[in-house]
């Protein structure tokens, strides 16, 4: 049942954000669109109640339930980030908004260190959704599956912090092409990297 309400969940999000930025762009409705991607933590609460009741109604914790709170920890830290993208992709497409920047070199690079912080933000909120898991049902019995994500956790922070350590040591290159549209289209001295 929680893999349904964790599926569920997910396209939630995506429904609201779609209707949101539809609301927003398409139909010239910008409160509504506000509201509807206002309305997209709610759908994290209800996964966290869903879980929770499940957990203490007697179930015993299995991946699913982690993978509840791993999709709640990434749901806060990467949300916004999510929804920012989703705007100025809708925006451009729909509203005449500027062309998404695709970041290369420093840029990305910082782009990088900041997801390092968002990826340990959601680490951090998995552990505690875990923990608050753990407190709520009282039987070790039945939650210690969930304290096999440990090392996952540090497993994909670690990943991320080398990730952006490469691209920091290593950045990446702006391709040849789209170097030669900058140069025609801004004038020198007004080129950013």
């Amino acid at each position: 049942m929680i893999i349904a309400i964790i599926i569920a969940c997910e396209v939630g999000f995506w429904v609201l954000i779609v209707l949101g930025l539809i609301a927003r762009y398409v139909l010239r409705l910008k409160k509504t669109g506000v509201a509807l991607l206002a309305t997209t933590p709610v759908v994290d609460v209800i996964l966290l109640v869903v879980t929770a009741i499940d957990l203490t109604s007697g179930a015993t914790a299995t991946i699913f339930h982690g993978i509840a709170a791993i999709y709640l920890g990434f749901s806060v830290a990467y949300g916004h980030k999510m929804i920012t993208w989703a705007d100025r992709h809708f925006a451009h497409r729909f509203a005449n908004g500027p062309q998404p920047i695709k970041l290369h070199g420093r840029g990305y690079a910082i782009e990088c260190w900041k997801d390092v912080a968002r990826t340990a933000l959601a680490v951090a909120v998995a552990w505690g959704t875990i923990w608050l898991l753990t407190v709520v049902v009282d039987a070790e019995s039945r939650t210690s599956p969930l304290n096999e994500l440990n090392s996952v956790f540090l497993l994909v922070l670690s990943i991320e912090v080398l990730w952006a350590l490469g691209h920091t040591v290593w950045p990446k290159k702006q391709p040849a092409s789209t170097r030669l549209v900058d140069a025609h289209a801004t004038p020198a001295h007004q080129t950013k990297q």
